[in-house]
């Protein structure tokens, strides 16, 4: 077992690793963060997707020693309380999900796709950047309207746009 540090959601985390250990199996089996879904184990499903230093990532790809250090933003990371995020808002709003298992993974890339574009996204911008995400119930459309609402929102203030990490 190895002694990893990593911020989590704003918090300074500790735990002790095996080399093997995923992120996403530290975040849900030491951390009790289950928000982060395990879907396909093999990077095609996106339903792990987490903010590792400012980036969209597979949590089911990187091994948790790789992280030590990093600031890691899950889905448990982004409301204030019982307030959502303005993506959470959107997806709620524009009905952006179904079942709900690939939707903390599509939250999290949109919130990143979001900041990184500073809220100037198009349809086709945010169909390209969900590809990695897989969703089987909704057919995207809401999403897409979802992510494009929550880019207004940033683009009407991005100085309240709510950064869980200091990123």
């Amino acid at each position: 077992m190895n002694p990893i540090s990593l911020m989590v959601n704003g918090e300074p985390r500790t735990a002790n690793v095996e080399g093997r250990t995923l992120l996403v199996q530290l975040l849900r089996d030491g951390l009790g963060l289950t928000g982060t879904h395990v879907g396909c184990d093999t990077s095609q499903c996106g339903a792990c997707t987490v903010v590792l230093d400012g980036r969209a990532v597979k949590s089911c790809t990187v091994l948790a020693m790789a992280a030590a250090g990093c600031h890691v933003q899950t889905i448990e990371g982004l409301a204030d309380g019982e307030v959502l995020h303005p993506v959470q808002e959107a997806f709620h709003v524009h009905h952006g999900l179904q079942c709900g298992f690939c939707t903390p993974g599509m939250v999290m890339v949109t919130v990143n796709m979001i900041e990184r574009h500073e809220g100037q996204l198009d349809e086709q911008t945010i169909r390209h950047e969900l590809e990695g995400n897989l969703c089987r119930c909704t057919g995207y459309h809401n999403i897409v309207k979802a992510a494009l609402s929550a880019a207004d929102v940033y683009r009407g203030d991005p100085v309240a746009w709510p950064r869980q990490s200091p990123i």
